[in-house]
């Protein structure tokens, strides 16, 4: 098993990417709908709304993405209606996958994950080293999606936070027994600028209106001092921050959330202009929102039009996801 290492084109500032001396994990199986799955039962785990059919500009108005991150050219997007989740799937809906199906994350499966070293709760043994160019980040055994600081913690101390140390692959797994998918890149930034056409963040264009902290992300010096102003040093609880005018809650920081596309830098150049489903090429896999670690010192992610991605089978403390599906 290979510990959680910076994959050369992630930006490991925001969450470290797995790489493999081996090749990939063989302990993962496909993911298949089961019989006990809300789906299948009938019931209703996800709060969702319906996201109208429309057209909006998808990318950065401003100039202020990496360009390495391909946020330009703005440009056109029609979509159909959908169906997304209000929250990020939280650790109680993961909890509920899980005992359904006695799924193992990939975490498990490899036996570490990325955890920040502020809030590691973990033996020195279990610490088993960090991430190159970023040491703040702890590769940790025995951390994942229910032990989200390590192996002296628990999900049960949270579970209405995001569920954390979810791969890509996870979150395809979940999706396939809850019978629903991963949203679009193009769906995700339309649901989260909730209605608002050109805006920097999902309820306007300035970070703090009026003084208000509208999303958890990072005060003070990153990645030493935490100053706590928002309220939370790591994952905040699910609809801790205002809705956009969608009723999305958290599209901007607390954590990553993955989405269906590869990422491709140069895609926006040539996406199409009705339901763009993603290039069928890419460095790894979109991550949307920024994350509570977030901040412009470093990483300007938590704007509405920024990207980041990672491989499919990385892992870390500040990254979930949350589930769409067609209208």
């Amino acid at each position: 098993m290979q510990p959680t290492t910076p994959d050369r084109h992630a930006s490991t500032c925001c969450a470290p990417g797995r790489t493999h001396a081996a090749g990939p994990n063989p302990g993962l199986t496909a993911p298949t709908r089961e019989a006990g799955s809300p789906a299948a039962a009938g019931g209703r785990l996800h709060e969702e709304v319906i996201i109208p059919a429309g057209e909006f500009a998808m990318g950065d108005a401003f100039g202020e993405g990496y360009p390495n991150d391909g946020e330009t050219p703005v440009h056109r997007v029609r979509l159909d209606a959908f169906r997304i989740d209000t929250t990020a799937v939280t650790s109680s809906m993961f909890a509920a996958f899980v005992e359904a199906t006695g799924y193992r994350t990939e975490a498990e499966q490899y036996g570490t994950s990325a955890v920040f070293h502020l809030v590691a709760r973990a033996r020195k043994g279990d610490i088993l080293g960090t991430a190159a160019g970023a040491p703040w980040w702890l590769n940790v055994r025995g951390a994942d999606w229910a032990h989200p600081f390590g192996p002296s913690s628990q999900w049960t101390e949270a579970p209405d936070h995001p569920a954390v140390h979810v791969t890509w692959n996870d979150a395809l797994a979940y999706c396939a027994w809850a019978g629903r998918r991963l949203p679009t890149e193009a769906e995700w930034e339309y649901a989260a600028r909730g209605g608002l056409e050109g805006k920097r963040y999902a309820w306007g264009d300035e970070l703090t209106p009026a003084g208000q902290h509208r999303c958890n992300i990072w005060q003070g010096i990153f990645p030493t001092l935490n100053t706590n102003e928002d309220g939370h040093v790591a994952t905040a609880p699910v609809k801790s921050f205002p809705p956009n005018g969608y009723g999305l809650y958290e599209v901007a920081g607390n954590v990553w959330e993955w989405c269906s596309d590869w990422m491709l830098p140069k895609y926006y150049a040539k996406a199409p202009t009705q339901n763009p489903q993603g290039p069928t090429i890419g460095r790894g896999r979109v991550m949307r929102g920024g994350s509570y670690l977030c901040h412009d010192s470093y990483c300007n992610r938590y704007r509405v039009a920024a990207r980041n991605s990672n491989t499919p089978d990385s892992s870390s403390g500040n990254c979930g996801f949350r589930t769409a599906a067609t209208a």
